[in-house]
């Protein structure tokens, strides 16, 4: 069982909604995040091309969206219902942040229970009254010199708060390059003296300590296969460019010195 499993317990309602395109916008968010059951309250248009445009691939989401009349059939069969507001509004229920809820919210799924997020309009949020049928209350921490979130944002920052407690694992995202084995690291290294040999500039009556210092700079870095195959390519250039040079008549070369 896959430890995001919980998260099909999970039902994102949106009330009122005014702007089919905060419809797609707020699917794109939750598939991100592997939530998937939308509900929406009398949205004033739905289905649209706006919401399938912002959806973004996330059609699925709005295809299986369900439409209902009130909040009370929205949130039916839930166990826990948590209303986002930005308010206190003097109301009882417990209010916590996004990331103080989470824990609570993921132990209630895995044991069996339904929780419903629930957002409201647009411009005003949610009702008194729609708040008063949720049994918790969150809000998102922002600047309070300028909160306003848009809907969709809000809806990503509550999910992403969920499923970042689930797994936070992003190493599926990193490259895993093949790294240059010690024998080709020598080679370039050979390559490397004897380009430098032939275009005068390590002097081999006084090397000094050029090559050590060459060879300490490239160890300092894991070299890739591929670096090396790219390092060995441009010296092979040099080469080939010098020789060119030197195959030019003397009234092709340039005396602008």
């Amino acid at each position: 069982m896959s430890k995001t499993d919980c998260l099909s317990a999970f039902r994102v309602v949106l009330s009122h909604t005014s702007h089919p395109g905060n419809i797609g916008s707020t699917a794109r968010a939750m598939k991100t995040m592997g939530i998937t059951r939308l509900y929406l309250v009398n949205p004033k248009e739905f289905p649209s091309p706006v919401a399938t445009s912002l959806a973004s691939s996330a059609d699925d989401v709005l295809q299986s969206a369900i439409v209902v009349e009130s909040l009370a059939e929205a949130l039916a069969g839930t166990t826990v219902q948590v209303a986002m507001t930005a308010r206190r509004r003097e109301l009882v229920q417990p209010l916590g942040t996004p990331r103080q809820l989470a824990p609570e919210l993921l132990a209630e799924a895995r044991g069996g229970g339904e929780v419903a997020l629930v957002f409201g309009t647009e411009m005003s949020g949610l009702t008194i009254e729609e708040v008063r049928q949720c049994n918790r209350l969150v809000t998102i921490p922002t600047n309070p010199d300028y909160s306003s979130l848009n809907l969709s944002q809000a809806v990503q920052v509550l999910t992403y708060e969920l499923f970042s407690c689930l797994s936070d694992d992003v190493s599926h995202l990193e490259e895993h390059p093949k790294y240059a084995s010690h024998e080709h690291v020598e080679l370039f290294l050979e390559h490397l003296e004897s380009t430098l040999l032939t275009i005068g500039f390590l002097k081999p009556y006084a090397p000094k300590r050029l090559m050590p210092r060459l060879r300490r700079l490239f160890q300092r870095t894991r070299l890739e296969q591929e670096e090396v195959d790219i390092l060995r390519g441009i010296l092979r250039a040099t080469l080939e460019y010098d020789r060119n040079a030197e195959q030019k008549p003397s009234s092709q070369r340039d005396h602008s010195r």
